[in-house]
């Protein structure tokens, strides 16, 4: 790992300043100078490709992140079994968590029903102001590949192009192959090739712990983008959908992942919490597991002191793989804007929606916005216009934020549950 020396002033504290001069920054000019056309060129070439440098620096580093860490990690489980139980492990985990996850959410939007109180005019307003981001969305969907060829397509014919296309599952299942290669073939064979990858690891660590010390400034900037764009309004036109969305994410992250972690590995929630904190705040800012895993990677073994090979595994892996918030959010979403448009959806219906979030849940992309197709497919499948994502265009990146820090949280949790009670039993690979 990365071994910079910690500065005065703590990273995620350094972030939570940026936020906030941001959004009291964004919301002075929201409130002075309203839609002037300086505020959106501020936004568009200043603000906006700052933030922008940021994620790409991010995302340019992910695809090595990703392959080095996962292959590292199970590299260093030693043997086939060991990989067997911290799989299987994981994989139980993951299940309970997402279903735990939507369960929640949908329970809350049917006891509150947020969308029978949307006045038509102002939905009417909204959705005209997001048609063409809604079209987009829409389309983007209907080129979604189908059900077997997304399966199939987890199987990368060209790992390369794969990396290329930002295939994130792809990749992962190379990696994962590639790393169970390792250790089938055994140390003494493949010593120098695992060390060129442990190599590779710091080296895309070291780089990203360099690129992290610009998160404050691009924080600030996303925030102002978000302040002096929609300001406050956009948010009371929507207050009780996301009330609802947010209240299931605090359920979620309050209780479950605090039953989970103390019951399955006897850890304290408040010392889960306090160890996760610099991963939520980066997870909150940039609304990206992707871009947050180098932090979780860190904190998991350096603040929660994780066994390094359970936490390379499940964390990378998770980011992916465990998106609770994502789930949430998207059966949230779809039974609102059902009872919106007065489409009423029984308890099948809704079953296969929480099947669908689930999956989704596994499937999106961890980038921002990366769940909005997914919403447009499922409302499709239950008789609900597409392009009724556009009510919630206008909120979606406050709520991308937050469900991207409970799924980094989630991430966190799971790798603690897996990584249990027992102490780390030095690897036989590890040197």
């Amino acid at each position: 790992m990365n071994d910079t020396v910690a500065p005065r002033f703590p990273l995620h504290l350094q972030m939570l300043a940026g936020f906030v001069i941001g959004l009291v920054g964004g919301l002075l000019v929201k409130l002075s100078a309203g839609d002037a056309s300086w505020v959106q060129d501020v936004t568009t070439y200043v603000t906006g490709p700052i933030g922008q440098i940021f994620l790409r620096l991010l995302f340019m580093l992910v695809i090595p992140l990703l392959f080095a860490a996962l292959v590292t990690g199970i590299a260093e489980m030693g043997d086939i079994a060991a990989l067997r139980r911290v799989g299987v492990r994981t994989l139980i985990f993951t299940v309970i968590l997402s279903g735990l996850s939507v369960a929640i959410g949908l329970a809350l939007v049917n006891l509150l029903r947020p969308g029978e109180g949307v006045d038509p005019a102002m939905a009417r307003e909204l959705l005209a102001r997001a048609g063409e981001g809604a079209a987009s969305i829409v389309q983007k969907s209907r080129e979604a590949p189908g059900a077997l060829d997304s399966v199939l397509g987890i199987i990368p014919a060209n790992v390369i192009r794969a990396a290329a296309d930002d295939d994130i599952l792809a990749v992962m299942f190379f990696a994962l192959a590639f790393g169970i290669g390792i250790v089938l073939a055994g140390p003494e064979k493949t010593a120098t090739l695992q060390s060129a990858i442990e190599g590779l690891l710091e080296v895309t660590m070291t780089l990203i712990g360099y690129v992290i010390r610009l998160a404050p400034i691009a924080v600030a900037c996303f925030m102002y983008n978000l302040a002096a764009l929609f300001g406050v309004d956009i948010l009371m036109r929507l207050g009780a959908y996301m009330a609802t969305v947010l209240g299931a994410l605090l359920i979620q992250l309050i209780i479950v992942y605090s039953l989970g972690v103390w019951l399955a590995a006897g850890k304290s929630p408040l010392a889960f919490f306090r160890g996760s904190q610099e991963a939520m705040v980066m997870a909150f800012s940039t609304a990206s597991s992707n871009a947050t895993l180098p932090t979780s990677l860190r904190i998991a073994e350096n603040e929660l002191a994780l066994p390094r090979r359970v936490a390379r595994f499940v964390l990378t892996i998770g980011a992916t793989a465990n998106q609770n918030g994502t789930a949430i959010f998207e059966g949230v979403t779809v039974i609102f804007l059902a009872q919106f448009f007065g489409v009423e959806l029984g308890i099948g219906q809704q079953l296969t929606v929480m099947l669908v979030c689930i999956l989704g849940g596994i499937g999106t992309a961890g980038v921002p916005a990366g769940s909005l197709p997914v919403v447009a497919i499922i409302l499709g499948m239950v008789g609900v216009p597409p392009t009724a994502i556009g009510l919630v265009l206008g909120v979606d990146r406050l709520l991308d934020m937050c469900r991207t820090a409970l799924n980094v949280t989630g991430d966190l949790a799971i790798a603690t549950m897996v990584a249990g009670r027992a102490p780390d039993p030095e690897p036989l690979a590890r040197r």
